[in-house]
């Protein structure tokens, strides 16, 4: 879990948000080795405001360049896309947005299915969910008529996201309407016979 507010609040310089990346690569350095890869082999990052999102809200992840994405300043400083890329993350969970939208595999803005029957069968790039949806004083927030390539899926109901891991292979989460009274509206296994940024390259 990282803090993705060091970006926004920079009124101290950029040491926290300096020390946070040095400090997230050594720690996904470590759990993609062959040793902790093949103990765990799922990496899941949680942060709080997303890279990519389809509201309407003006918030970073609507913009071309998205801070938390792309990096800070125009020589891009401390990136995380190309950092979970580089480091094979296979899932990314956000909030912010007080919505929820399943996002098909995608890397630098370009969607990276493993195929166009199974798009979450061996992807080429990591998965992103925005589940910002269990509610607040604010209400929700609504999204743009149109809608990227990328988006899968995206509802505006109160709900929450449910997750199981059954094995180095197979992850399943759905997610839950309160709106609809316990409805599930969507759901999605993620299918991988080989994790890493091997299953990238493999795939290319």
């Amino acid at each position: 879990s990282i803090s993705t507010e060091v970006y926004f609040f920079l009124n101290y310089g950029l040491e926290q948000v300096s020390q946070q990346y040095d400090w997230l690569e050594k720690d996904l350095q470590e759990a993609a080795s062959p040793k902790n890869r093949k103990l765990h082999p799922w990496i899941i990052t949680m942060g709080h405001r997303p890279m990519y999102c389809s509201n309407s809200d003006g918030d970073d992840c609507t913009k071309h360049e998205s801070v938390v994405r792309g990096g800070l300043t125009s020589k891009h400083l401390f990136g995380l896309e190309d950092l979970f890329y580089k480091y094979g993350v296979d899932l990314s969970f956000w909030a912010h947005e007080h919505s929820y939208e399943r996002l098909f595999p995608i890397f630098n803005r370009q969607v990276c299915n493993g195929s166009k029957e199974e798009p979450y069968t061996n992807p080429c790039a990591p998965v992103h969910i925005t589940t910002g949806s269990a509610g607040c004083q604010e209400a929700h927030d609504p999204f743009e008529k149109d809608y990227p390539p990328w988006t899968a899926y995206r509802s505006e109901d109160y709900g929450y996201t449910r997750m199981t891991i059954f094995n180095e292979t197979h992850l399943f989460m759905d997610q839950v309407s309160v709106d609809k009274e316990g409805e599930v509206i969507d759901k999605v296994w993620i299918i991988k016979e080989s994790h890493g940024p091997e299953a990238w390259t493999a795939k290319q």
